[in-house]
């Protein structure tokens, strides 16, 4: 997750390939993570959709997120 650039996105099916593991544990994960402010699991999306987050505010905080970093234009 830390390597996803400032600004980008992957999705959980990219990262699963890539790291040759299961889409459902790039998902746990990311739900595992104790900081997902700090360790970014809010650049990581679904194939077609969002995704969750697990941090206070759920996706909402997540769009911000996502807005913050410019990254916004993905979810139109």
């Amino acid at each position: 997750m830390c390597a996803i650039p400032f600004g980008e996105t992957r999705t959980y099916g990219d990262l699963a390939k890539a790291l040759g593991a299961p889409a459902q544990a790039i998902g746990q994960a990311c739900g595992g993570n104790p900081v997902p402010v700090i360790v970014p699991c809010h650049r990581i999306l679904g194939a077609s959709g969002l995704g969750g987050f697990s941090a206070p505010g759920g996706v909402e905080t997540k769009i911000a997120l996502l807005k913050h970093e410019g990254a916004a234009s993905l979810l139109i």
